[in-house]
């Protein structure tokens, strides 16, 4: 690095990035196998050594070797640096490593209701009308104080949305249980992708990114991508929610003198494949707007076409490597990469483009007005790291000594919507037992009542005795056959009332 900027390399005079149009964002395009890691290494490690912090995402590994000091350089290298009068010296960059899973890096984690439901729904793949009721689960939880930390908590709360559908339909919007439970089974299938190491706290400070070391030199964060490019919409959104946060957390600067960080976006075309318009128009206004707040935000991509026109023309610092243009939308691809660089009297551009050979590419960058200067091809300068992925041993190494050591690596597990809902159906259940309880007692008591009721009825009904009392225990004739008749007339009335009472019974006697 140099008083004039990030060296990129040499044309009929060396080419550098200035640091003070740094924040006005770039494009690094080509084919694979041209050279944009190397492109990336360099310009990363170059903004480092200028005190400004990066982040990049490492897709392939390779980038973790800007950790470590290169050599011993090859005679390539030798003769690319003696053509531009540079003196290689091995240099390592200060870098802390991160991802996703915990695994390569520190751990890295967003909380469910600081991603919100616009890239939520992104992530899962939701169309509009499960966009709609995963919007409702967030004002529900943000209305009844539920935190929405980890994938239980938005779990939870659509489960307590869908039991309640009626009543929360009448105040936000119809909401439909199978919609609900559609949305569940695709949290299950996030889940599975590794969703669960994402979300959930701590959350990720953005200050942490944008240190420096007591050289003054800026960190390098890099994130572990290898195996989260596996999952393409959870990369790109993760990335593009890091993107939002920085814009809506760091206040406005203006143009500074360089750029607070750096932010690479490696396979930027999957943040726009298939992306709706309404999260298009987003990414379009926060990288229009993020200069301002001093962030210089640098797509890496095979072709410029992978990157839409609204957002390609905010792109003032742009390093294109050889394209390939065998069929007809490749040949489309090569001409709007063509068109997009001032061009040159020298040479024709597209043609150019086409012939570039590995650690060659052709380079515009903004000048001191501001505008881009006029396309040159440029020998790429060779990075003074190392190249290609480092080993365990050194990235355990330099994880034991980074500066966020122990701050992200223990998950914690506070009280949240998952723990609050919870709560609130057990205190439920155990209301509803208790109900149920009380009703038993009241029903026993009222059937006691009315036992007691109808005995006492029955005793009233009594008649009292009338009988002579007797002068001899001794049954006469006359006497005997008057009990007989009283016996059969009495029984026989109470045979017929029961009958009258119980209509079944006497019709079955007939």
């Amino acid at each position: 690095m140099a008083d004039d900027g990030v060296l990129i390399g040499a044309a009929d005079q060396l080419e550098y990035l200035r640091l003070d149009r740094a924040n006005r964002h770039g494009l690094v395009a080509g084919a694979t196998g041209t050279g944009k890691t190397v492109t990336l290494q360099i310009l990363a490690q170059g903004l480092s050594d200028a005190g400004v912090p990066v982040f990049a995402a490492d897709v392939k590994g390779d980038l973790s070797g800007v950790s470590q000091p290169g050599g011993p350089f090859n005679d390539k290298f030798q003769a690319r640096a003696d053509k531009m009068s540079l003196t290689l010296a091995p240099s390592a960059a200060p870098v802390i490593f991160w991802d996703l899973f915990g695994e390569e890096g520190h751990p890295i984690r967003a909380t469910v209701s600081e991603m919100g439901p616009l890239l939520l729904s992104r992530m899962l793949e939701l169309n509009d009308v499960q966009e709609g009721v995963l919007t409702v689960a967030f004002r529900v939880a943000d209305d009844e104080r539920l935190l929405l930390l980890d994938l239980k908590d938005l779990q939870a709360a659509l489960t307590y949305v869908g039991e309640n559908a009626q009543d929360i339909g009448a105040r936000y919007g119809n909401v439909s249980p199978a919609t609900v439970a559609t949305i569940q089974r695709k949290l299950l299938v996030l889940e599975d992708q590794g969703g669960a190491h994402i979300f959930g706290e701590p959350a990720l400070d953005l200050k942490d990114m944008m240190r420096t070391d007591a050289q003054g030199r800026g960190y390098i964060s890099v994130l572990a991508a290898d195996k989260l490019i596996a999952s393409p919409r959870l990369y790109a959104t993760f990335l593009l929610w890091m993107m939002s946060e920085l814009f809506e957390e760091l206040p406005e600067v203006g143009d500074p003198d360089k750029p607070r960080l750096a932010f690479f976006f490696d396979e930027a075309h999957l943040l726009f494949r298939d992306a709706p318009k309404s999260l298009l128009e987003k990414v379009e206004q926060v990288v229009r707007l993020i200069r301002s707040k001093g962030v210089g935000v640098y797509f890496v991509t095979q072709n410029p076409a992978d990157i839409p026109d609204t957002v390609l023309s905010q792109l003032g610092n742009r390093i294109q490597h050889a394209l390939r243009a065998y069929t007809p939308t490749e040949q489309r691809g090569l001409r709007a990469a063509a068109d997009s660089f001032r061009p040159n009297p020298a040479f024709d551009t597209g043609e150019a483009i086409q012939g570039l050979g590995v650690g060659e590419a052709l380079v515009s960058v903004l000048d001191a007005k501001g505008a881009p200067t006029v396309v040159q091809k440029t020998l790429v300068r060779p990075p003074v790291s190392r190249m290609g992925p480092i080993l365990p041993g050194e990235r355990a190494a330099v994880m034991a000594a980074s500066p966020v050591k122990g701050l992200y690596d223990q998950a914690k597990d506070r009280e949240s919507a998952f723990e609050l809902l919870k709560a609130r159906a057990e205190k439920a259940a155990d209301a509803k037992e208790a109900a149920a309880a009380q009703a038993k007692a009241d029903k026993e008591a009222a059937a006691e009542e009315a036992a007691r009721e109808r005995e006492a009825r029955r005793s009233e009904r009594l008649p009292p005795s009338r009988a002579p009392a007797r002068r001899s225990s001794r049954q006469t004739a006359g006497e005997a056959f008057a009990i007989s008749m009283v016996r059969t007339i009495g029984t026989t009335v109470g045979r017929e009332l029961i009958r009258g009472v119980l209509g079944s019974l006497k019709k079955s006697s007939r």
